[in-house]
């Protein structure tokens, strides 16, 4: 999906804000395929629009947030979703990363901070507004601690993949990966595609948790 045209539905059910999220991203060349105000909207617009990111906010009037991020994630074509919300709630962000988005920002964030966000979200990085990311990697390595220790036999991955899947485990975006590597940013995404391939994972949140599962990120 990285090399794909991003394509974003934006879903907030106030107008101004909305209209505000739209415009940022329009003047910032990322094509808006679609507007919403509640999640049935959303839902039927989403297969005909075809967005491959969804930027939604978790107060609908219909559903929540974290009830249309699951109905989104599970369309046949189904976006990224980066939640865009007032609330840093610990509950509110764990359930929107559950239910399946890859990226929660808060609504104070600049316009710059939200740009990048859409593009790192649709790239396949998980994108969290500063102190957020510690709270979601918490999460994952008290469940990861609850399970039962993986079984073996996983697909065998190359001392590189290796690398950049413990530096992803332990919250680093791509670009600080590349840095402390001394590869390109594209190398470190082509890196993590191999890795999501080979593992048969869909995003870098799985990803995330199956690193934890192995004790890569300490």
């Amino acid at each position: 999906m990285a090399s794909e045209t991003v394509r974003v539905l934006v879903v907030d059910d106030h107008p101004m804000w909305r209209d505000a999220v739209a415009r940022d991203l329009d003047e910032a060349g990322i094509a808006v395929v679609g507007t919403a105000g509640d999640g049935a909207k959303a839902l039927r617009i989403a297969p005909a629009a075809r967005p491959t990111l969804a930027v939604v906010d978790l107060n609908l009037p219909d559903m929540t947030g974290v009830e249309l991020t699951a109905g989104l994630v599970a369309l046949p074509e189904p976006p990224r979703v980066l939640v865009l919300s007032a609330s840093g709630a610990g509950d509110d962000v764990l359930a929107a990363v559950k239910a399946g988005a890859t990226g929660y920002l808060l609504k104070s964030a600049a316009r710059e901070e939200l740009l990048d966000a859409v593009r790192r979200v649709h790239a396949g990085e998980a994108v969290y507004t500063p102190g957020l990311a510690g709270l979601v990697l918490g999460e994952y390595r008290r469940l990861s601690s609850a399970r039962p220790s993986p079984c073996t036999g996983a697909p065998a991955l190359t001392p590189r993949e290796t690398e950049v899947l413990r530096l992803v485990a332990k919250g680093l975006a791509y670009k600080q990966i590349a840095q402390r590597l001394t590869i390109s940013h594209r190398t470190v995404q082509n890196h993590v595609q191999n890795t999501l391939t080979k593992l048969h994972l869909h995003n870098r949140v799985e990803l995330v948790r199956y690193a934890i599962d192995r004790g890569l990120d300490t």
